[in-house]
């Protein structure tokens, strides 16, 4: 057939002409599946922008939502010129000639590619086939996709067919309409709506040419040229396209000039108030899916995905009950403590007088109007003490004051917040996630974001070291001073750690008396026989992942760690000593039901079932054994049945964090308490310590599981030996007769980390606890 063709050059261009058209109709047909999903025109009559993703509880309640139409898409005549010349003269200046590809464009990009700068070639309408249609993802790819080389050409081709069907069906305006409402801009922007608000608080239609170009500047890319994170590399993209724009004429040089010169205005203050079920659950589950996601070349906000976790509704209910009712009689009674006095102190008691100016200095806003002010710290000041109109959070709801930004900084920096989280060991499964007090207002997770330090929630990893190292719960320890010596960096140190109380009984104490009372002295005694590189090993084996510095007062919890780590850790305990990574996910489901993907508990021994078992019967010394840190529990209507529950309370240096670890015949719970900021905390162990802060936010969850038959969980003892207990673990400690006339109990603390000590406590060997029911 091509024979015919007398001319070489001729025939040859007619071959080469002849199997473009034939490889095009093979991507248009995905011939033999060797291409790939390419859009027809049904789909692009009916564009979908994206289909989004729902987040279900366990038992099949919505939580949340992902998906992109918080975009809240506007019509061509809401968009600002500015926006539509700024894109124009940069992105494709000849969008309004071409039919949907630019062939000058993209030969000139190859050349300028092949010379060394990189430049795309891409018209409007085919970066809209790629927003739209997706025809980059793994699921839209065929078998020579995988072929190195080949599967950019068809890739390129499927975008040139798709531009081309746009063009055919829509109209310029149309086409730059639903490219400005399907665009990433960032920090989960999408669409030019929500672009304009988020970053100048401005509708699309009244933007400046500045606010234009930063924008659209952004597209190029958006973490690169983010005007919060990257100011600089934003205003200097911005500049570029001021100049494209000038080029094509669409402002004056002298606007060029002024806006050009012309300091980064940003307005954060707008707060997107359609959060779509947006939540401290919400985004975990967004985070724990994201490796996932990235492998499997997943959208929740596009795929329409149904993500089933592993949330119990009703106990995730009575958790952030418990919390709401907890913390606010918490912050009242730190507002009581502290009254007008600032409460950001330093370890000795003095007020930190810089603290509200670092506070600002940490703001994005602040290296924003130091370039602004050009460092000139007046104005600065002016701006964080102009009054304006906001809504701020309070225990009553939302409600409206006028607040300067040291206003704001002064009100915030005193409000305490906390994480919990629940998991069924057996199962592997999170049952509960509170991310802290109100997600709208405070974004950071304090379940697996936050990381404090333990106090003495970190404790039990030395018990743990000893008895899994030959100590048995009965050998006997005397309560004393001890000072310890080691080497730090090559240094000679000292370590002589005191009790909460400054005093020392000289009584001679079994390892669970010890551990049920948490003092500090027997603790220090154990690291420095079994090895605190020892303890550290043993706390990385049931899960803590943070770095934990060995020395010898790790014991003590002088390390940080999230409550995730925590609760994981002492899950090893109750599933007879398996590590477990926890399960938030269960199961992913297509938008139709169809399973993708189910998540499996993947276990691994790091301890006998004989130690894990005499660990739990070490928790229950906090119950049972005299003096007891977490006899407060026994406020709570939780005994029945012949209930049995271990614990462990935590309190660090100078009551800036609060916690309880919780273990029932069930559960593990974990909930930390503190302000955001480490220098505010309370004053004493009578309202700071972990057992008044922390312990009655589970001592009133677990109250309400247990009186709700529906909850699954019962009252009950712990499991009996899960194999024959070859130690002595039989050996009660005696009941020491309290002096009635010590200083009220009230003032007992014994469960912080000894690390700087500030407490002050009276010498009262029982600690002035109410004995167990029947002791």
């Amino acid at each position: 057939m091509f024979k015919r063709i007398k001319y070489r050059v001729l025939r040859y261009l007619v071959i080469f002409i002849y199997f473009v058209i034939i490889f095009f109709c093979a991507i248009e047909l995905n011939f033999l599946w060797l291409f790939g999903y390419s859009p027809d025109m049904e789909d692009i009559k009916t564009p979908t922008m994206s289909v989004g993703s729902e987040v279900f509880t366990a038992d099949g309640k919505l939580i949340g939502q992902f998906y992109k139409e918080n975009r809240s898409p506007v019509e061509f005549k809401n968009i600002s010129p500015n926006l539509i010349n700024a894109l124009i003269s940069t992105e494709d200046s000849r969008f309004y000639s071409h039919g949907g590809v630019d062939f000058v464009s993209f030969f000139s990009s190859m050349l300028s590619t092949a010379q060394g700068d990189r430049r795309g070639g891409s018209t409007i309408t085919q970066q809209l086939a790629k927003n739209l249609f997706s025809t980059r993802k793994k699921k839209s790819r065929g078998v020579l996709s995988k072929v190195p080389g080949l599967g950019t050409v068809i890739y390129k081709f499927k975008e040139w067919l798709t531009a081309y069907k746009i063009e055919h069906l829509y109209t310029k305006q149309q086409i730059l309409t639903m490219y400005f409402n399907t665009v990433p801009f960032g920090n989960n922007s999408f669409g030019i709506k929500t672009a304009t608000l988020k970053y100048f608080n401005e509708q699309p239609d009244n933007v400046n040419p500045a606010q234009a170009a930063t924008l659209i500047g952004m597209l190029k890319a958006t973490s690169t040229y983010n005007p919060i994170r990257n100011p600089e590399r934003s205003t200097e993209r911005r500049n570029v396209v001021l100049s494209q724009m000038r080029k094509y004429n669409f402002i004056s040089e002298a606007e060029q000039q002024r806006y050009t010169k012309a300091p980064m205005k940003l307005d954060l203050s707008y707060i997107d108030q359609d959060s779509h079920g947006d939540s401290y659950l919400r985004r975990a589950v967004e985070k724990w899916l994201d490796k996932w996601c990235k492998e499997n070349d997943y959208n929740l906000y596009e795929d329409g995905l149904k993500i089933y976790t592993t949330i119990d509704s009703r106990l995730q209910k009575y958790a952030e009950e418990a919390v709401a009712d907890k913390m606010s009689s918490l912050q009242r009674r730190f507002n009581n403590v502290w009254g007008k006095q600032n409460p950001w102190r330093d370890s000795k008691g003095n007020e930190i007088k810089d603290f509200i100016l670092k506070s600002e200095q940490r703001l994005p806003i602040y290296s924003i109007l130091k370039k602004k002010y050009n460092g000139d710290t007046t104005k600065i000041q002016e701006y964080f003490n102009t009054k304006k109109r906001m809504r701020v959070f309070t225990w009553k709801g939302d409600q409206d004051t006028t607040f300067s930004s040291i206003d704001s900084i002064r009100y915030y920096a005193r409000i305490l917040n906390t994480g919990m989280m629940t998991l069924e060991p057996s199962s592997g499964k999170i049952k509960v996630w509170v991310g802290g007090i109100d997600y709208k207002h405070f974004n950071y997770d304090h379940v697996i974001q936050a990381k404090r330090q333990a106090g003495s929630t970190f404790k039990p990893f030395a018990y743990l070291t000893a008895l899994d190292n030959g100590f048995t719960p009965c050998d006997k320890f005397t309560d004393k001073p001890v000072t310890i010596r080691y080497k730090d960096e090559g240094k000679d140190e000292e370590w002589s750690p005191n009790n909460a109380d400054f005093s020392f009984s000289y009584r001679e104490m079994s390892l669970r008396w010890a551990m049920g009372r948490s003092v500090n002295s027997i603790t220090a005694q154990l690291t420095e026989q079994v090895g605190w590189d020892k303890v550290v090993e043993y706390a990385h084996k049931c899960g803590i992942e943070s770095y934990l510095k060995s020395v010898p007062s790790v014991s003590l919890g002088s390390n940080d760690v999230s409550v995730y780590e925590m609760v994981r850790a002492y899950s090893t305990f109750l599933n007879k000593g398996e590590k477990l990574d926890p399960l938030l996910v269960t199961r992913i489901t297509d938008h139709q039901g169809n399973v993708i993907e189910e998540f499996e508990l993947k276990k691994e021994r790091v301890i006998s079932e004989e130690t894990a078992w005499l660990m739990l019967y070490m928790f229950r010394g906090g119950m049972e054994e005299p003096g007891g840190t977490s006899q407060g529990l026994w406020e709570y209507d939780l005994w029945k049945k012949n209930n049995q529950i271990g614990g462990k309370t935590g309190t660090s240096s100078d009551y800036v964090d609060g916690w309880y670890m919780g273990i029932t015949k069930d559960l593990v719970t974990g909930v930390w308490v503190g302000a955001d900021d480490r220098s505010v905390h309370f004053k004493t162990s009578q309202t700071g310590e972990g057992s008044r802060t922390a312990l009655p936010i589970f001592g009133k969850f677990m109250e309400m599981v247990y009186a709700d038959p529906k909850s699954g969980y019962t009252e009950g003892q712990f499991p009996k030996p899960w194999v024959k207990i070859t130690k002595n673990y039989m050996c009660p400690s005696p009941r020491i007769r309290v002096d009635t006339a010590a200083t009220d109990s009230t003032g007992v603390s014994a469960d912080s980390t000894g690390v700087e000590p500030t407490l002050t406590l009276p010498d009262n060997p029982d600690g002035g606890e109410t004995p167990p029911p029947g002791q």
